[in-house]
């Protein structure tokens, strides 16, 4: 690859990332479904991530169609022109090892299509409601099953509803101790479901050798996804050269607005949001130099997703807004900004 060409863009990559569950499996309604009814339910999985995947193969817009406005003091880095502009984009997915076993194909299709595969857990339990060796198994479950269908070793995570939180830290050492080599499943904003305020918004890395976590802040200079301390030498990966009891962690993007992080990265708050108010949020974070991660589920793709009986309005307005707008906008955002996968926004 001509990196000399790639430079003159300017552009910021930002983290494109999926979350594989089914709509029966969002927690919202936990409550009136139990795992043990998944299987009477009609999936919907397969068909909208393979909707995902074809928008995804259908992008090649040349760099000129795509996110260039930047400030006037930007200077390219290290991660702004690594990326194919004329290649398709790359995700993240993060997926159910529940998801995994039912429908391996599904997840051989993403890795052959060239998208990282990342576990999102086995059974979609979320960590404040599980014990730590019931957490451990459940990873373990989830990671064996993804790496024998890839081939590869699974290196990311990401907790169900984003349930780590300042109860839930200790979930981090289990992860780095099962061989993961990041996390995102830091949402710094206020929820009732989920949430750690006090989080920094962009990337940071966790040091797991003391009896509580702590956050280990990266040199502000290299908030655009290019650690310094553990740069690649001879092709060697960034996760590689990660020290003991280290971890990265990719907080969900905000943008702070009179002195509270507003959520902007994707899920309900893009559905919900009018299109040109998230591009300028999304904007207004690229124009200060800082990449965003987007996340997404498959069911949110769905204008016919079913009604669950016995969920309350507000569970249902949760899962149902704008349904029938998600894929317009999503096609939007894929031609107005750049997108790959966490682990090769590490690696560059």
């Amino acid at each position: 690859m001509n990196h000399d060409i790639f430079m003159s863009y300017n552009m910021i990559v930002n983290a494109l990332t999926i979350d594989v569950e089914d709509y029966f499996q969002v927690h919202a309604f936990s409550s009136v479904i139990r795992k043990e009814d998944w299987d009477s339910f009609e999936s919907t999985v397969e068909k909208n991530t393979h909707l995902i995947l074809d928008l995804l193969d259908s992008c090649n817009a040349p760099c000129t169609t795509r996110n260039t406005r930047q400030s006037k003091s930007y200077k390219p880095s290290a991660i702004s022109h690594e990326l194919d502009c004329h290649s398709n984009p790359r995700a993240t997915f993060f997926i159910l090892g529940w998801i995994a076993e039912r429908y391996p194909t599904l997840v051989k299709e993403i890795h052959g299509r060239g998208h990282e595969v990342a576990c999102h857990g086995y059974a979609h339990q979320c960590i404040f409601n599980q014990m730590q060796e019931e957490f451990r198994e459940d990873v373990k479950k989830s990671k064996a099953i993804l790496e024998d269908l890839t081939g590869e070793k699974i290196i990311g995570y990401r907790a169900p509803t984003y349930s780590i939180t300042e109860k839930t830290l200790w979930a981090l050492k289990i992860l780095s101790e099962e061989g993961f080599k990041y996390d995102s499943s830091i949402f710094p904003v206020r929820h009732d479901y989920y949430g750690f305020p006090q989080a920094p918004r962009f990337l940071f890395i966790w040091d797991l050798n003391r009896s509580c976590p702590e956050i280990e802040p990266l040199d502000p200079k290299s908030r655009l996804f290019s650690p310094p301390s553990f740069s690649t030498d001879n092709g060697q990966r960034t996760t590689d050269k990660l020290p003991h009891g280290k971890l990265y962690e990719f907080p969900l993007s905000t943008v702070r607005f009179v002195g509270f992080n507003i959520p902007c990265s994707g899920g309900g708050y893009f559905r919900l949001f009018p299109y040109m108010l998230t591009r300028k949020l999304l904007d207004s974070l690229n124009n200060a130099e800082n990449p965003f991660i987007f996340y997404l589920h498959p069911w949110e793709l769905n204008k016919d997703l079913p009604e669950v009986k016995g969920a309350s309005f507000l569970e249902q307005f949760r899962t149902r807004i704008n349904l029938q707008k998600t894929e317009e906008k999503l096609k939007k955002l894929f031609q107005d900004f750049e997108f790959s996968s966490l682990m090769e926004i590490l690696d560059l």
